[in-house]
């Protein structure tokens, strides 16, 4: 089964007992993100608010705020994934056992995006930025954000979606110095996807094109968190998680449309225009500042007929995003360590916000005919996990060698830690 739609899964989970409707008027100032906090820290359901003040459309939280949720909503694509992941890793294994893996076979074309007819357009209506809920998690938020956005670009050089880019970045959509309902901000970090993009619009003079989906089948949300490697379409991923082709069009201004997505906010950033964007309660538990990022012109806001705006809260983990990291985790597991020579184990700890903090696990097998040991593989593997994708935004990473322990676990904190600290 493929959600077609947020919506789709919404009745889904409620029909199994996985979801809070709240159907009094609920203020997205603070308090929306109060109400998950608690829900969220207790390991209720998702969350729908029916009637958001100061706006017409529901909005939904907490989607993938617990591990067996997330299994849940993906029960019927999530070990076919894996096996695609396990086969990417070791494609000798379909070679070696052919019918043992011909059920993801399917899954697999899933994969390819499909673009939509002429008539898609009219499943969408027109709105505003300031009639979109205006979600404000904590008390210093620079102003309202979207949190679970899905924000699109092109390559200029290999215009078209399969080298295209979808990544969650934050999207401040008022207070400062931005013009409501004509200027947004853009929020990413430097080793992003979109940074590329901006970088060859700016060569060339030309603005850049960005489309930013919120919500749609929970598959997409995922697809944009997903450590993947530059080049690989998330869109793919998403068709392959979701047991559905990611379906798009383009509006009449050239713009890219999910035609799946609840919402779409369409606009251009121009090479070097920036404003002050944040602060914003960030995942490490503090605010960070305000600090000039991008200014998106905003062009459209399309909505479907019966949307749902998506949100989370992030704070101090473990969060929504906690869930979202195991979720990746179990899914990609496997693949790192095939990637990396020597690399055994790697975990990001969520206890430290994720990004901050990793343990790894490499051999040390470089100077065998030596009685002394020294840090020599694990060095090579260290440089390596540093250059790769969003590891590098790590500020610390302790390597073990596992021939010094070979039951040592990245996932045990304490014990990885004494065994640390111990050796040196």
């Amino acid at each position: 089964m493929g959600y077609p739609s947020l919506q789709s899964c919404i009745t889904d989970l409620e029909k199994n007992g996985h979801l809070l409707r709240i159907k009094e008027e609920v203020d997205p100032y603070l308090q929306m993100a109060a109400i998950h906090l608690r829900v969220f820290e207790n390991q209720g359901p998702a969350i729908l608010f029916e009637n958001v003040k100061g706006s017409k459309f529901p909005a939904v939280s907490n989607l993938f705020g617990t591990l067996d949720r997330s299994r849940f909503v993906f029960r019927d694509t999530l070990d076919k994934i894996k096996t695609l992941v396990d086969l990417k890793t070791d494609p000798m294994k379909a070679l070696k056992r052919p019918f043992s893996y011909a059920n993801v076979a399917l899954t697999a074309l899933s994969a390819l995006p499909m673009k939509t007819g002429k008539n898609a357009p009219v499943n969408f209506g027109r709105t505003q930025i300031s009639a979109l809920p205006q979600v404000v998690n904590w008390p210093m938020d620079g102003g309202p954000f979207v949190t679970m956005p899905q924000v699109y670009t092109e390559d200029a050089d290999k215009p078209g979606i399969m080298s295209a880019n979808l990544g969650m970045y934050r999207i401040q959509l008022g207070g400062n110095e931005y013009v409501m309902d004509q200027e947004i901000g853009l929020h990413y970090q430097l080793h992003r996807g979109i940074g590329v993009h901006q970088t060859k619009a700016n060569a060339k003079g030309q603005p850049l094109k960005v489309s930013i989906f919120v919500g749609g089948p929970p598959s997409h949300p995922v697809a944009a968190v997903m450590p993947l490697p530059e080049g690989l379409s998330e869109m793919t991923f998403a068709g392959a998680l979701g047991n559905r082709r990611f379906r798009y069009f383009y509006d009449a201004e050239g713009f890219c449309i999910s035609a799946d997505a609840d919402f779409v906010i369409t606009g251009t950033v121009m090479p070097h225009e920036n404003k002050p964007e944040g602060p914003f309660g960030d995942h490490l538990g503090y605010y960070s500042l305000q600090h000039p990022f991008p200014l998106m012109k905003v062009h459209n806001v399309y909505h479907r007929k019966d949307a749902v705006w998506s949100f989370t809260v992030v704070g101090r983990p473990p969060q929504e995003d906690t869930s979202f990291g195991a979720l990746i985790h179990e899914i990609t597991g496997s693949a790192l360590p095939s990637e990396i020579p020597g690399l055994h184990a790697v975990n990001a700890v969520d206890a430290a916000g994720v990004h901050p903090l990793l343990f790894a696990i490499g051999s040390e097998r470089y100077t065998p005919y030596l009685k002394e040991r020294r840090p020599q593989e694990i060095l090579t593997i260290a440089n390596h996990i540093l250059g790769k994708n969003q590891l590098s935004l790590a500020k610390y990473l302790f390597i073990a060698a596992k021939e010094d322990n070979p039951a040592l676990n990245v996932n045990n904190i304490e014990a990885f830690l004494k065994h640390v600290l111990v050796l040196t």
